[in-house]
């Protein structure tokens, strides 16, 4: 039997010790790069509950608070919403959606990406829900369908 290739070690379990990032990433003045977790699922309502939780998780790394963790999971599940398919029966069994989220010292970013080519405008409700809960919002079409980018930067402590 082969032995499985080794891993760096990791001191907190969430990624390389400090002596075992690149150099560039210990320069001082520079961020390291996000942590980047990624979930693809059904393009079906009944699945948002495993995205919305995972928000909740990396929000609760990020040291936010009860409310910014509560209001980031309301927006993104709102996020997700637009970009689904609007009549799920009919839709083909591979139309997926995809959550990516990175997480930096900072901020939580979280980008969904669905099958509905249509999304409401800038000035409409639904867009003014997101950008009251998780601060900085994009959006845009593609051929498979349409995005939308939250982003939530953590306060400071004063």
């Amino acid at each position: 039997m082969t032995p499985a290739p080794s891993t760096p070690h990791q001191r907190d379990g969430h990624g390389p010790a400090d002596d075992e990032r690149p150099v560039e990433d210990l320069a001082p003045g520079r961020a390291p790069a996000p942590d980047v977790v990624e979930i693809e699922l059904p393009a079906d309502p009944a699945y948002l509950g495993v995205v919305r939780t995972a928000c909740a998780g990396l929000g609760a790394r990020l040291d936010l608070t009860l409310d910014e963790i509560e209001d980031l999971r309301i927006a993104v599940d709102e996020a997700c919403t637009l970009v689904l398919p609007k009549d799920t029966s009919t839709h083909d069994v591979e139309v997926r959606l995809r959550a990516s989220f990175a997480v930096s010292d900072a901020s939580l970013a979280v980008r969904v990406q669905g099958p509905n080519p249509l999304l409401p405008g800038d000035s409409s409700y639904a867009w003014a829900v997101l950008e009251a809960l998780a601060g900085d919002v994009d959006s845009g079409v593609e051929p498979a369908g349409s995005w939308i980018s939250l982003t939530h930067t953590r306060a400071r402590a004063v």
